[in-house]
């Protein structure tokens, strides 16, 4: 094999084309911006709309590091790409969003509807026609550090546990709303869901047009939430729903189940030899709300355990879920099956912490890094978009069959490619290599977020 001569060319080349892709959908964003940069004026410096656009170029390559924007001082592409008219330094991109964190909060969810709205993804729909609204909240490890708002999360490690909302089975986020690690889940949820069901509502309206379903875990199950949640069905748009896993607290298991065993219309299912299962309904009744409400239980009872080892004594295990869904659509298995599907979500957690390498937050200010998970939700959102459209058809990079792209697929296929830029003749040529297989999607999914205005 002929050795390689390791040479600099006298022309430059991006390794990151698809910022181009993130730009498209940046200029959706631009009223936004315009905005942005009224509300909070700067003179003779960077404009906040640039500090915003810059930092989310970063994260769509999976960099949250404030200095990793020095790699891209001097980059004319980095700049056109993502329509920045001045690329701030890495103190002014940290300073700025230390300074101006708190007045940026407002903007993070127009931002995010006006993204969504004007591309009107596929959210992914349930097969029962409801869309879901998955909320529930997970652990950040940034233990050995003295970052503001670092607790005991949880999970047993020092962090944060910040609060996602994820609409769709598609993984679209609605928000990243950083938490101190000892923030208990339900704790001021109901300020989360004054921006998020409300969003969501509008979203459906403007593309599915389906009914929404909240879903949560056992943290969340408290009767005031449910009250708020239903407090947001008014007549015009779409119905909200909810789905929540109940919390046995203090309910004594044992008796129920030798009241269960005793009652001769109990019906038990019975799995495999050692354990039987019966599944029940109770109904529901909270102040506040009319409609009927109910709750499904299940109750397991194992002698002998998975791997055939004989039990000294039973082990009951109790499960339930607390719904406004009407129990004449969704019997009780139903019920248990879309709760069970509500686990999808913790793959997009996954994808915050390491596709977009935000597991360790970068600075050491809460408001810094609550701004940061908040333009996060945005890149994910971008990235979600770019996936949808560009990874799937007959020319898409081959892959495995797949209704969803994770993010880091569509960054190894889309974000990561080789361009040069050429002007010539008042064009901006942005050319890809000759053995590009990723180059018939990339220039298909270019012109039509080019020709939708995105």
């Amino acid at each position: 094999m002929r050795p390689f001569i390791v040479k600099q060319l006298d022309y430059d080349l991006t390794p990151v084309a698809g910022l181009a892709l993130v730009g498209h959908h940046l200029k959706r964003l631009a009223p936004v911006f315009r905005h942005i940069d009224t509300a909070l004026r700067v003179v003779g410096g960077v404009a906040n709309s640039d500090i915003l656009r810059s930092y989310v170029g970063l994260l769509v390559q999976g960099k949250s590091d404030f200095d990793a924007i020095e790699n891209f001082r001097g980059d004319a592409f980095f700049k056109q790409a993502l329509g920045i008219k001045l690329l701030p330094s890495s103190p002014t991109l940290r300073q700025r969003m230390d300074a101006r964190a708190g007045d940026l909060f407002d903007f993070m969810p127009p931002l995010i509807e006006t993204l969504l709205a004007g591309a009107r993804p596929d959210y992914g729909v349930l097969p029962c026609g409801w869309v879901a609204l998955d909320v529930d909240t997970f652990a950040m490890d940034n233990g050995g550090t003295a970052k503001d708002g670092v607790g005991r999360t949880y999970a047993g490690v020092d962090g944060y546990c910040p609060l996602a909302a994820y609409l769709g089975s598609h993984g679209f986020c609605l928000e990243l709303a950083l938490r101190p690690g000892v923030q208990h889940s339900a704790s001021e949820t109901q300020f989360n869901f004054e921006r998020v069901i409300p969003m969501a509502q509008r979203l459906s309206a403007a593309g599915p047009k389906a009914p929404i379903l909240a879903r949560l875990d056992s943290g969340f199950d408290s009767a005031a939430l449910m009250r708020v949640i239903e407090s947001y069905n008014h007549a015009g748009q779409p119905q909200v729903d909810w789905l929540i896993k109940w919390n046995p607290r203090t309910t004594h298991v044992v008796a129920l189940a030798e009241r269960l065993d005793a009652d001769a219309a109990t019906l038990w299912e019975h799995p495999r030899a050692g354990k039987r299962v019966t599944v029940w309904e109770e109904s529901l009744s909270i102040e506040g709300i009319e409609r009927p409400l109910r709750r499904v239980l299940r109750l397991t009872e194992r002698t002998i355990d998975a791997k055939g080892q004989l039990l000294i004594e039973p082990k009951f295990t109790l499960d339930g879920w607390s719904t406004s869904l009407e129990a004449r659509q969704f019997d009780a298995k139903t019920v248990i099956a879309l709760y069970a599907d509500h686990g999808t979500h913790e793959q997009f957690h996954s994808e915050f912490k390491t596709d977009l390498d935000l597991e360790r937050l970068p600075s050491g200010k809460f408001n810094t890094n609550y701004l940061v998970c908040e333009l996060a939700a945005l890149a994910m959102n971008i990235l979600r978009l770019m996936g949808q459209a560009g990874l799937h058809g007959p020319n898409a990079p081959v892959r495995h069959a797949a209704k969803r792209r994770r993010i880091k697929t569509v960054m190894q296929e889309l974000i990561y490619r080789a361009g040069r830029l050429i002007e010539h003749g008042r064009r901006v040529i942005l050319g890809l290599g000759a053995n590009d297989r990723a180059a018939s999607a990339f220039e298909r999914l270019h012109w039509q977020l080019a020709g939708t205005g995105g």
